[in-house]
């Protein structure tokens, strides 16, 4: 039977709600917060501290799992190989790679996160949008 397993739909069909959810947990992780509606922002909640809860983890099984919930796109950074030192810039006589979301997720995101259990993120009210007047919010890492 399937009695009160209503999740959020998000009025999309499952493969399109999933792209949904995987480019705002991306966005999410790569920006520390982002403005989206209240729907939105309370379907990406569970599905970002589950991810967190994996970063936390920090084994091969659970980096695997994660890269299957978000889009691995690199940022702006440049990551030191041998030290984990980020950087903004390349620089000469070092062997540096490009930071991507997930490197971000799971040396940045998940050590911040180690002794907090649950409660990453923060949804705060804003005023709603002026086109179409929908209830908007600002979903942030904590």
């Amino acid at each position: 039977m399937r009695h009160q397993c209503n999740r959020n739909r998000l009025s999309r069909p499952k493969d399109q709600r999933d792209a949904l959810l995987r480019s705002l947990a991306t966005e999410l992780f790569l920006h520390g917060e982002i403005k989206t509606t209240i729907s939105k922002a309370k379907a990406l909640r569970p599905y970002a501290e589950e991810i967190i809860t994996l970063a936390k983890r920090g084994d091969l099984h659970a980096r695997r799992l994660a890269a299957r919930s978000i889009y691995d796109v690199k940022t702006s950074k440049f990551v030191d190989r041998e030290t984990g030192e980020v950087f903004t810039e390349a620089q000469e006589g070092k062997k540096l790679i490009p930071q991507t979301v997930l490197r971000k997720l799971f040396s940045e995101i998940g050590k911040q996160y180690a002794d907090r259990n649950g409660g990453y993120t923060r949804i705060y009210h804003l005023p709603p949008r002026r086109g179409d007047g929908v209830e908007m919010a600002l979903i942030q890492l904590v």
